[in-house]
């Protein structure tokens, strides 16, 4: 009896032990890796950007305006996990999900030349997003963690096949945040589900019903009542009205909403929003200063001369360009869409 009693006293030390252990146990902490190759999402030469059978590739109905750059997109899951619809928004993402945004421009040799390649992580210590950015070598060969941001010199064609040059702005990851901060929590910003609601240039089926049936979105309904944003540059399917907010929606509304880094100034610019206070008709701005050019509303209908969106949309001036960030040339096209956009607004 002395003996099993004896066990019984061992045994209970050990889980006191064990369970201590365990409770001073630090979580994993997560390091980006130094360099873009050292994730193993690519095969075959690096710039080509050829994904594993695990990356998915993705495109957006209506993309965000960066500098004309060309932007490659994917997703990276955790084995054996899936995306799970939520509703118009962002999909619900499964820890140690990776999202992937690589820039590059084509110079005008007609040659695709890589900038940087950010990387979101949705980190399972704390289920929450992590970021980081990575800045291409001289050689193309590789990209390399890069945290304060840089001034890029680059010569570009444009939409139009005109050759621009100008200073490209890598972003310092505190830059990204700012962009991607809602009520102080760090989200994606373009992988809304109604922004994929699309089908990829080089596909035909729509890549939402493509990942359902590899597993990858779970219960997504039935596509006919999935919402679907605009492609903006689509003037057959698609209204002045409809394109232009889409396009105010991608390039504004990720500051300019409620939790968003401009939401004091009133202006939200979601491509659901009804109030047309807060759409900015014949709406004094807040905290525009000197960057208003001495006009007194944010929109005025029937007048894009007089409306302060398109001035500041027009302008490379610091203090005055919006988007803040992201740009430091004018989007010709998104200028004249929502030039016209305002001309056809009823008084």
């Amino acid at each position: 009896m002395r003996k099993f009693c004896w066990l019984i006293g061992i045994f209970g030390i050990w889980l006191l032990f064990i369970q201590a252990c365990n409770q001073n146990t630090a979580p994993v902490v997560f390091q980006f890796k130094d360099k873009l190759s050292d994730y193993g999402f690519f095969k075959g030469t690096l710039k080509l950007l050829q994904p594993e059978e695990n990356v998915l590739p993705y495109e957006l109905a209506t993309p965000l305006f960066t500098d004309y750059s060309v932007k490659d997109r994917f997703i990276v899951l955790p084995h054996d996990s899936a995306m799970r619809y939520k509703g118009a928004g962002l999909p619900e993402f499964p820890d140690s999900t990776f999202i992937l945004k690589n820039f590059a421009y084509i110079n005008p040799n007609h040659e695709k030349v890589m900038i940087e390649t950010r990387i979101l992580f949705r980190d399972p210590a704390d289920h929450q997003w992590k970021v980081m950015n990575y800045l291409w070598d001289s050689t193309q060969n590789d990209a390399q963690k890069w945290i304060v941001g840089k001034k890029i010199p680059i010569s570009l064609i444009d939409e139009s096949g005109k050759v621009q040059s100008t200073v490209y702005q890598m972003p310092n990851t505190n830059d990204c945040k700012r962009c991607h901060i809602n009520n102080s929590v760090l989200t994606p910003i373009g992988p809304k589900v109604r922004n994929l609601n699309y089908t990829r240039h080089s596909e035909t089926e729509n890549q939402l019903l493509k990942w359902a049936g590899m597993h990858k979105l779970a219960d997504l309904p039935d596509l006919a009542t999935v919402s679907r944003l605009p492609d903006y540059k689509d003037s057959l399917k698609f209204t002045v009205n409809e394109r232009a907010r889409a396009y105010l929606d991608v390039n504004c509304a990720h500051c300019h909403t409620k939790g968003g880094d401009a939401y004091n100034t009133g202006l939200f610019l979601e491509y659901e929003q009804a109030d047309s206070n807060h759409l900015g008709l014949y709406k004094s701005p807040v905290s525009a200063g000197g960057g208003a050019g001495g006009l007194d509303y944010d929109l005025v209908p029937g007048s894009p001369a007089q409306s302060i969106l398109l001035y500041r949309m027009n302008s490379v001036e610091p203090g005055t360009a919006m988007p803040e960030l992201a740009r430091t040339v004018i989007h010709r096209e998104g200028v004249v869409l929502i030039s016209k956009w305002i001309t056809e607004m009823k008084h």
